[in-house]
């Protein structure tokens, strides 16, 4: 198995680095070209090829989710700016939207198998397209919103999570249609009722949201290393949350 991590930012694609020199991720190239530069025959040695990866929290996942290891599969986590409640909301307008060029590349390679995911607040429209493209392009797609809080995190943290399996694979737990499986109002219902009896998270807007990550004495100026290292925290996905989302595509498609 080799993988392909990609990411324009230079200072999380040495944190990929490092984590495969110390063996903590699979092994790879990382590619920090921009995704409008990358041709579909860059990606054709590849078992796993993981788009706008950050911190290779994809990867993680899979690993977590024991994702069968000889098996293709695709993430990315396109930029949330355009869609965020906390930018400036230019949407399709913003030169940061680049699910186009990753579906250029999906269709064009069809993968048997893509995760992806993005801010649920404000990127209704954004999946949808989503959705449609993909089901366009002959791909059952199934797709949930889930907390950070559903696996222990104190915070809630909301996120579109979806998963594309190619038709010819056929499984009966993916739909067409599937916007009618995301739920814009609340937690999914595998989770409960957010503020139901006994659940830990009742009262989530009182847990600690202050982060317990802590820097290491590196030698590294704090004004030059912090607030790149938090940056690349803040973009990146749940590990956790991924790997239960996964483990469920899998239980249908095992």
């Amino acid at each position: 198995m080799y993988a392909w991590y990609n990411d324009i930012d230079p200072y999380v694609c040495q944190w990929v680095r490092n984590l495969i020199k110390t063996k903590l991720i699979t092994d790879g190239e990382v590619d920090e070209r921009p995704i409008q530069d990358v041709r579909p025959i860059d990606l054709k040695p590849f078992t796993r090829c993981h788009f706008f990866c950050g911190i290779a929290g994809w990867e993680l996942a899979l690993r977590q989710a024991d994702f069968p290891t000889d098996r293709q599969v695709w993430t990315g986590s396109c930029p949330c700016q355009p869609f965020s409640a906390a930018g400036q909301a230019r949407g399709f307008d913003d030169e940061r939207h680049l699910w186009p060029f990753w579906f250029h590349l999906i269709d064009v390679c069809r993968p048997p198998t893509l995760f992806g995911e993005q801010v649920a607040n404000g990127a209704g429209l954004w999946l949808d397209l989503v959705l449609a493209d993909l089901e366009s392009a002959d791909y059952a797609v199934g797709a949930a919103v889930l907390p950070a809080a559903g696996v222990g995190a104190p915070h809630k943290r909301e996120r579109f999570w979806f998963v594309a399996d190619a038709a010819e694979h056929g499984c009966e737990g993916l739909q067409r249609g599937a916007k009618a499986q995301v739920s814009q109002d609340g937690p999914p219902q595998a989770l409960g009722t957010w503020n139901d009896a006994g659940n830990p998270f009742n009262d989530w807007q009182k847990l600690l949201a202050e982060s317990h990550v802590v820097r290491v004495d590196d030698g590294v100026s704090s004004s030059l290393d912090i607030r790149p290292r938090l940056h690349a925290y803040g973009n990146a996905i749940v590990p956790q949350v991924a790997a239960e989302f996964i483990t469920a595509y899998l239980s249908c498609r095992p």
